[in-house]
């Protein structure tokens, strides 16, 4: 496929485990050309996360800039990262970044966000699995790139289909959690918003078996299998669960098999203070209310359904593709 044909997409990050199976499932799709990767805290620090991303772009030579982004929130006081969840390196404390030094390329991911959707307008989806922090950096300093964009596609929000909740709190997924404000100016914003959330997410588990043979296919899936070791043990103590959920890469699926996912249509906002801060709510399409605070906003599209089996067996297929 010609490089013209192929979708275009900024893989804003902040590796973490997931991300790095995501990252590597993005590699393997010939339909998909990374114009880069743009960086932000969350399951790490910024300082981590970008040495995480270098990291994963080198090793797997995967020909892509990687820009440094946001450090913390926009208005709220940053959160401690979870070391319990990818390890103090954010990649399982398997030891596989240990001595590793490289340099982002200049300028921050906000502006080179900018500066890519204005040369190609119309083409470039921005694939977000992270705090939406540049995402909001990239809007402040360019309000009008919100029409050049093809589609904004985000793993973040809870919406509450089949009574799935947060799992930052009671209320709130992490990404919206670590930047709430943020988050509900990319979902108030003009462009297209697809949120691929905990609704679906969390039913999507590449189960033990599934990391085991793909650790026998070569490199990606060893490397995969090395820094999901304690990511799959803290799923099983915590959550029942046999194996680790995709989390980042069903929202990655979205863009090569959107087929997978059933969308419900409608005005998104995000709870900003009280208990319930990072609560994403859908008024869903058709339905009437009095005034409130999803009037005059656009529609977006969140997931509430999804294939996971097809989901699982692509991220397998892809994995064993890399070798």
């Amino acid at each position: 496929m010609a490089d013209t044909e192929k979708n275009l997409v900024i893989f804003d990050t902040d590796p973490g485990i997931d991300d790095a199976m995501a990252l590597l499932f993005l590699k393997a799709q010939p339909s998909i050309k990374l114009a880069a990767v743009t960086t932000v805290f969350g399951n790490a620090e910024i300082d981590v996360t970008t040495r995480n991303a270098l990291y994963l772009t080198q090793r797997f030579r995967i020909d892509v800039p990687v820009y440094a982004g946001a450090s913390r929130p926009l208005t709220i006081a940053r959160r401690s990262a979870p070391a319990f969840i990818h390890g103090e390196d954010g990649l399982g404390d398997a030891h596989v970044v240990d001595g590793f030094i490289a340099e982002p390329a200049g300028g921050h991911a906000a502006d080179r966000m900018v500066e890519i959707v204005r040369a190609n307008p119309g083409k470039v989806t921005i694939l977000a699995v992270a705090p939406l922090t540049n995402l909001a950096l990239a809007l402040q300093r360019d309000p009008g790139i919100a029409t050049l964009v093809k589609d904004v596609v985000i793993m973040g929000g809870a919406f509450g289909w089949g009574g799935r909740r947060g799992n930052a709190t009671p209320a709130a997924e992490a990404n919206v959690h670590n930047d709430p404000h943020a988050a509900d100016m990319v979902f108030t914003a003009a462009w297209p918003v697809t949120a691929i959330g905990l609704d679906v997410t969390s039913h999507c588990v590449a189960s033990h078996a599934d990391a085991a043979e793909l650790a026998e296919s070569g490199e990606a899936g060893r490397f995969l299998w090395d820094i999901s070791r304690g990511y799959e043990a803290l799923y099983q103590r915590r959550n029942q669960v046999d194996g680790c959920c995709l989390h980042d890469v069903a929202a990655a699926a979205y863009l090569v098999a959107p087929e997978l996912f059933t969308l419900r249509s409608g005005p998104v906002r995000v709870v900003t203070e009280g208990i319930a801060i990072g609560q994403t709510i859908q008024k869903p399409d058709g339905h009437s209310f009095g005034p409130n605070a999803w009037d005059g906003h656009p529609s977006k599209l969140v997931a509430a359904e999804a294939d996971c089996a097809g989901v699982v067996e692509s991220y397998k297929a892809a994995i064993r593709s890399l070798g």
